[in-house]
């Protein structure tokens, strides 16, 4: 009898399962190959492996990157002006120090930003499951592999057993189909889903993207897609691994080399969902509907084109989602009816483990290039990595960027989240790549429109949310 169809989904779970915990094998304890560490959310997980006097099991399988806490200035030291932050960030030295653990401090010529800095380094790689401290590790999805976050507690169960109890997720297959239109990004594809879905409609399940769309993009951009599945509420988010994939990861310095790239590869290419296998959901966009999109609330799910007008929350019949659009557009200081292209900015960031590699800064850098941020908006950008920012400046984008008036910082997860000194003041309002637009998410008070880095190029240029396919002159 042929053996039952499987998506990938359940295929990496397969191969990583070393114990059913329950009868219908829906709980397992799952084996981990890899994991990041971080300075925010690992403190607690060492502190628990201390008074216990457990060692790690496979300290060689964690890396550590200083990246929430740490200034962005285009000076970079390791003095950290703010005391909470520098303790952070000390006491996660001592940590990946007295437990082996590789660590990229805020001076290491690698370090950067956890999602970035994994993938560029080849750490990886398809068919492996990887659990860290924060819930955008779906990024890895981009390769084939089953990424997802956990907390603090499952941290520290992880550090002394590679393993981790884990409860299976249903399956959603979302297929994206056709060419996108010119100035629609990565970016708007996945904001499109989460406004079809819902901020909770993929909650319980793992995604997969499929479709000609998604086999069209770029590694970076299925990057993209797989980091925001998590605002949808995904566990994980998964596209199979293509020539495209192998092509990213070949050279890179922790891939594997000769033959064994060879055995690799050959491995890989069987990483995919089995025709006939069903899904437990299935999802369809059509790319030619979908237009750069803009949020204007405080939920990824309350977004629209960014030639439409803003909702009325009059005409939602649901009085929860009534209730919550009142809600945020009080928040936003919005009305309804006003469009989307006639809302002023105070601040533009370009950065994030969403949108913050080589080829975000390339795009944002086409729509800049020979212009300049309008007269009252500052406007940052912020490699995704130390590796990124050499990149760039190898290729004059730090210059592009610099003469069109936006400052060049150093890289960290910066005003992503208000860990540092990158902060939105209160009622300021930000053109923002970043992943949450959540009240407070950038600062107390700042408000935040989520876009493509095309799109706050474009509106750091006009001085309010703009289109990136008319990108206009600037001040």
């Amino acid at each position: 009898m042929p053996a039952p169809a499987r998506t990938l989904y359940d295929k990496l779970v397969d191969s990583h399962t070393v114990r059913r915990l329950d009868p219908d094998g829906g709980q397992v304890l799952l084996y981990i190959d890899r994991t990041v560490l971080n300075e925010y959310t690992s403190p607690q997980a060492f502190t628990g492996l201390r008074e216990a006097g457990r060692p790690l099991w496979r300290p060689a399988a964690a890396l550590g990157t200083v990246d929430h806490v740490n200034p962005t200035a285009a000076r970079r030291t390791a003095a950290m002006p703010d005391a909470g932050a520098a303790q952070q960030a000390s006491y996660f030295a001592e940590n990946c120090r007295d437990f082996g653990i590789e660590l990229f401090d805020v001076l290491h010529p690698l370090q950067g930003i956890e999602h970035v800095v994994m993938p560029e380094l080849g750490l990886v790689l398809p068919g492996m499951v990887i659990a860290a401290g924060d819930s955008h590790t779906t990024t890895y999805g981009a390769f084939g592999a089953l990424g997802f976050g956990i907390g603090t507690s499952d941290i520290e169960h992880y550090l002394a057993t590679q393993t981790l109890v884990y409860r299976r997720l249903k399956s959603m297959r979302v297929t994206v189909d056709g060419p996108l239109g010119p100035g629609v990004r990565a970016k708007d594809v996945v904001m499109a889903l989460i406004r079809r879905i819902g901020a909770s409609g993929a909650t319980g399940f793992a995604i997969e993207f499929a479709g000609s769309t998604i086999a069209g993009l770029g590694v970076e951009g299925r990057m993209t897609l797989c980091n925001m599945a998590v605002e949808c509420g995904a566990r994980g988010a998964l596209a199979a691994p293509d020539e495209r994939v192998f092509d990213y990861l070949h050279g890179r310095p922790r891939a594997p080399q000769g033959a064994l790239w060879d055995q690799a590869v050959a491995a890989w290419r069987g990483l995919n969902s089995d025709p006939d296998a069903r899904f437990d959901r299935e999802v369809a966009l059509d790319a030619a509907g979908i237009e750069p999109m803009v949020t204007w609330g405080t939920s990824p799910d309350q977004a629209a084109p960014i030639g439409a007008r803003i909702p009325d929350p009059a005409a939602e019949p649901d009085p929860d989602r009534r209730r919550d659009m009142e809600r945020a557009l009080a928040y936003m200081g919005l009305a309804p009816g006003m469009k989307l292209s006639e809302i002023a900015i105070e601040r533009a960031f370009i950065g994030s483990c969403t949108n913050a590699r080589i080829e975000d800064l390339r795009d944002a850098a086409s729509v800049v290039r020979g212009r300049h941020v309008a007269a009252g908006v500052r406007a940052m950008v912020v490699p995704g990595s130390s590796a990124v920012k050499r990149q760039a400046e190898a290729e004059g984008l730090d210059r592009v960027f610099t003469e069109a008036g936006f400052e060049w910082r150093q890289s960290g997860c910066s005003m992503c989240l208000a860990m540092n000194d990158d902060v939105l003041g209160s009622g300021e309002r930000c053109a923002s790549s970043t992943n949450r637009n959540f009240e407070g998410r950038q600062g107390a008070g700042g408000r935040t429109h989520l876009m493509s880095p095309a799109m706050v190029a474009a509106a750091a240029i006009n001085g309010r949310l703009a289109d990136p396919r008319q990108a206009g002159d600037g001040a």
